[in-house]
């Protein structure tokens, strides 16, 4: 079963309620394509006994599927900005014998474990989500203040592809572009600040060459 809350508006919400509106149908079958590191990511969760997953940007509900597969004792969460991207969620988490989830239509710059009935969450994942949030770093510390003591942060998304070719790394970035899609490329750094100021801890992972970043973002146990 799932629950659908709506709390989200502007342009950018609009924007990608424009994208997704016909996109939904086949996101899922084209972008295991290009979205490496996902199901990595998802092996690496180690979700405690009845432990609570909350994804950020959450789209189709493909990961919260396989989440609630690799992880039957997890209580799951989901958000997204857009409201055509949760019917697909709904519809692909809501069947039968599925773990429930509760869904809901969000900023992830500006949410609260409240807003799901939480205090915190002892895993977040954002998998290539955050090449997408135009104030991205706000998205990341909205994470990291929801987070249970010894939760961690779990990101997927694109690298710099910094060991492959230039004209693969310049050719693939102008594509994305044409999706609204930006790699980060201060990801890491941003990570690592926030990580020196607050006493937590890091663990950054390029794969495919630099083609796709990991990061597992650990708040310290209080």
């Amino acid at each position: 079963m799932t629950a659908i809350e709506t709390d989200a508006g502007g342009s950018h919400a609009d924007r990608m309620d424009r994208m997704y509106r016909t996109q939904r149908h086949f996101y899922d079958l084209t972008r295991k394509y290009y979205l490496f590191g996902r199901d990595t990511l998802i092996n690496d969760l180690n979700v405690p006994t009845g432990g609570s997953v909350l994804e950020v940007g959450c789209g189709t509900g493909r990961n919260l599927a396989l989440i609630s597969q690799r992880f039957p004792h997890a209580r799951l969460f989901g958000l997204d900005i857009s409201a055509e991207m949760l019917v697909s969620a709904e519809a692909k988490l809501g069947k039968p014998g599925r773990t429930r989830t509760i869904l809901r239509v969000a900023d992830a710059t500006g949410f609260q474990p409240s807003e799901f009935g939480e205090t915190g969450f002892d895993r977040i994942v954002i998998s290539y989500a955050l090449s997408m949030i135009p104030d991205w770093e706000k998205a990341i510390d909205a994470a990291i203040a929801a987070l249970n003591p010894g939760g961690s942060v779990h990101i997927a998304d694109f690298g710099q592809q910094e060991r492959l070719p230039h004209l693969f790394q310049r050719g693939l970035q102008g594509w994305l572009k044409r999706f609204h899609v930006t790699p980060r490329k201060t990801m890491e750094t941003v990570l690592k600040c926030n990580a020196a100021k607050l006493g937590d801890s890091l663990e950054f992972r390029p794969i495919g060459r630099g083609y796709a970043w990991l990061f597992t973002y650990r708040r310290a146990a209080k």
